[in-house]
């Protein structure tokens, strides 16, 4: 054995020299892997006992990429390009052996062998785009020439990964292993290619394959990406890379590929996404939880409400493979809801989302019932019924009765205090808040909610305030939206210049869709308990709209209409009128108000108001508060959420413009939060608490 770094080192094997890279837990490309990839290589090349090289990781993975946190900084002495092209110079035979997932630069290095094989349970991509970047060392301008224009297109442009068998089927892969010994597999392999007198084959020396109408599938790429990336630049710029592997020679294109990498990297977008990319890894790692604390185990969950999210939610775990029992009130009840959740899975079978027998076995874990005694051996309970705290109350004092000792009570509320629901119990240290996000069997977010007293061993992340995190951000971005109508704007004004910042819809909308009776009912709890602002502007448009039977898309009126059976949003000018009449019963006066000051008067709320969350420890971190408003809010990933964009055009700039909101419209909603000014007093940004 010969030790080129500290991650990498070299073996031989009956003539076949093998370069095993050993950096533990991802094998990422560090300076030291790159560096002892090309002394290894150059050094087996030169040995005349070698007659081909195999490229192998120890442990359970091939290279994952290199480490994001280097993604922000300047190249590498010596970039991975040249390593890639160096090794596929190489006069020997060279295979890379693929397991575990060979992604970003791992799957850029091992398209530099000249051949690879892979074991079955291997995953390949290329998922820069998802970093806001393009591959940057050559993926960009090989993996065409391997697969074509359209299959690099959809990889690259979408970041997706592929398994092993799509990879054989498109010819990025050229040898399928079997189940067993990578190494041993990867040395049969290799020892096959030498029998067979097999020539070396340098991947940038391929022509890329012709495509009959090769324009017009960059243009549908371009159009694909546009819709279902909105907003993105990565994506573009990466079609404009793959176009250079076809019009421009191998070496042009890895100068264009590196511009275009360059040109990404230095966005904002890259920014935020990377910044996101690291927050949804660090909102698991909590806070001040004693280092012997376990989770308890989670086999069994009932569900107790079988309407639109409580459907959902026992589908979702359903879907994770636990066993569900729903609890609803009555038979017919019970079989609304399980109709219901047949036709979901139906519906994804149908459009391929779902494989038939996925279907039929997350069927089987689930169990209907109209009994809550049912309950008596789940080892988690989600009630998902009205937001009536007194019937919850009711509800939890029924669950502390028939669960088992230790078994965790769980709530879906949005906004309901945690700590009175538990009192109802003898042991509010098993009751917490899981708020879901509808469609909960879709959405990836979900708030878990500690009280008081809940205990270590339930993991949680969000604080019990009102409304939590994402709630309680969402009333001054609701209020101000709101409150523009008042003073002039429109409710398509308002809604198309939040989407035009890149919000998945506007308020006026996403109010229509989730119900203006629902948020009228938390107002009039709110207002009952004596919480609601000294204002009688507040929420006074929406109130009068329910008040006169507009609860929006249900009802085919809202702050649009809807034609019946459709729901595209149309103006009303019966709501022009209401606006303008609250307006002048308020004194209003109103005005043309612009597009930049519509998105500061919604989008600096959030940040003001979760800046307040942090230092009320409602939150741990920043990154926190963005996983929750890009995952359930639709807050623009490419801006990274509320807290990175308030980073990205400076805390300075946030609070001066929060106090000329102050001047201008009130202390009331607009004084800046006393963390924001201490960060900036400090000359430090919201990043520096994550």
């Amino acid at each position: 054995m010969t030790i080129h770094s500290d991650t990498v080192h070299t073996e031989i094997h009956d003539g076949i020299g093998v370069i095993v890279i050993n950096n533990p837990p991802v094998n990422a490309i560090s300076p030291s892997v790159r560096e002892g990839i090309a002394a290894a290589a150059q050094e087996l090349a030169k040995n005349l006992t070698v007659r081909a090289i195999v490229l192998h990781c120890a442990g359970s993975t091939f290279m994952a990429g290199a480490d994001i946190r280097k993604l922000a900084g300047g190249p590498p002495p010596r970039p991975t390009t040249e390593i890639i092209l160096s090794m596929e110079r190489t006069p020997k035979l060279l295979v890379a052996a693929l397991h575990g997932t060979a992604l970003g630069g791992g799957l850029e290095i091992a398209l530099g062998c000249h051949y690879r094989c892979a074991a079955p349970s291997t995953r390949l991509g290329l998922p820069e785009v998802n970093l806001g970047v393009i591959p940057g060392a050559g993926g960009t301008q090989r993996l065409p020439r391997l697969i074509g224009i359209a299959s690099a297109l959809d990889m690259i442009g979408s970041g997706k990964q592929i398994g092993a068998k799509e990879a054989l089927s498109l010819g990025l892969v050229d040898r399928l292993l079997a189940d067993g010994d990578v190494l041993q597999g990867a040395l049969a392999y290799a020892r096959e290619l030498i029998a067979a007198n097999t020539a070396i084959r340098r991947v940038s020396e391929l022509p890329v394959p012709p495509l009959a109408d090769a324009e017009a599938a960059f243009a549908a790429a371009r159009k694909t990406f546009a819709r279902s990336r909105r907003g993105e630049l990565a994506p573009q710029k990466a079609v404009d890379a793959v176009h250079a592997a076809v019009t421009q020679s191998f070496a042009e294109g890895i100068l264009t590929e590196a511009r275009l990498f360059a040109e990404c990297r230095a966005a904002p977008q890259s920014r935020a996404l990377q910044h996101l990319f690291m927050a949804e890894r660090q909102v698991g790692k909590l806070t001040g939880v004693p280092a012997d604390a376990r989770p308890r185990q989670i086999r069994e969950v009932g569900v107790l409400g079988g309407g639109t999210m409580g459907r959902g939610i026992a589908m979702a775990f359903c879907n994770a493979g636990l066993s569900v029992t729903l609890v609803e009130n009555d038979a017919p009840s019970l079989q609304r809801a399980l109709g219901s959740i047949d036709e979901i899975y139906a519906a994804s079978v149908t459009k391929g989302r779902l494989a038939a027998a996925e279907r039929d076995a997350c069927r089987a874990r689930l169990r209907g019932s109209i009994e809550m005694q049912d309950f008596e051996s789940a080892d988690l309970v989600v009630e998902a019924v009205f937001e009536d705290m007194a019937l919850k109350r009711r509800i939890f004092a029924d669950l502390d009765r028939i669960c088992r000792p230790g078994a965790i009570l769980s709530t879906n509320t949005s906004a309901l205090d945690i700590d009175q629901i538990a009192a109802a119990t003898s042991r509010p240290q098993d009751v917490l808040g899981l708020h879901f996000f509808s469609p909960a069997h879709v959405m990836k977010l979900l708030e878990i909610v500690r009280g008081k007293q809940t205990s270590a061993e339930v993991m949680v992340v969000a604080g019990n305030c009102d409304g939590f995190i994402g709630n309680r951000m969402l009333i001054g971005y609701r209020r101000e939206s709101e409150y523009l109508l008042l003073e002039g704007a429109s409710p398509e004004q308002v809604d198309r210049a939040l989407v035009e910042f890149g919000m998945s819809m506007g308020p006026h909308t996403m109010g229509d869709m989730a119900g203006l009776d629902v948020s009228a009912a938390g107002r009039r709890r709110r207002r009952a308990e004596g919480r609601l602002p000294p204002d009688e502007r507040f929420g006074a448009i929406p109130d009068r709209l329910v008040e006169s039977g507009r609860y929006g898309q249900k009802t085919g009126a809202g702050y649009y209409r809807y034609e019946k059976g459709s729901h595209q949003a149309l103006p009303d000018a019966e709501v022009a009128s209401l606006v303008q009449s609250l307006a002048q019963r308020f004194g209003v006066a109103q005005r043309e108000i612009s597009n930049d000051e519509i998105i500061a008067r919604c989008i600096y709320p959030l940040i003001n108001e979760g800046a307040r969350i942090l230092s009320e420890g409602m939150a741990q971190r920043p990154g926190d508060i963005d996983v929750v408003w890009t995952s359930g809010y639709g807050f623009p990933r490419t801006r990274g959420g509320p807290m990175q964009y308030a980073d990205e055009i400076g805390l300075p700039v946030v609070l001066e413009t929060l106090r000329r909101f102050e001047r201008e419209l009130g202390p009331l909603y607009w004084q800046p939060a006393p963390l924001i000014v201490q960060l900036v007093a400090e000359g430090k940004s919201f990043r520096s608490l994550n």
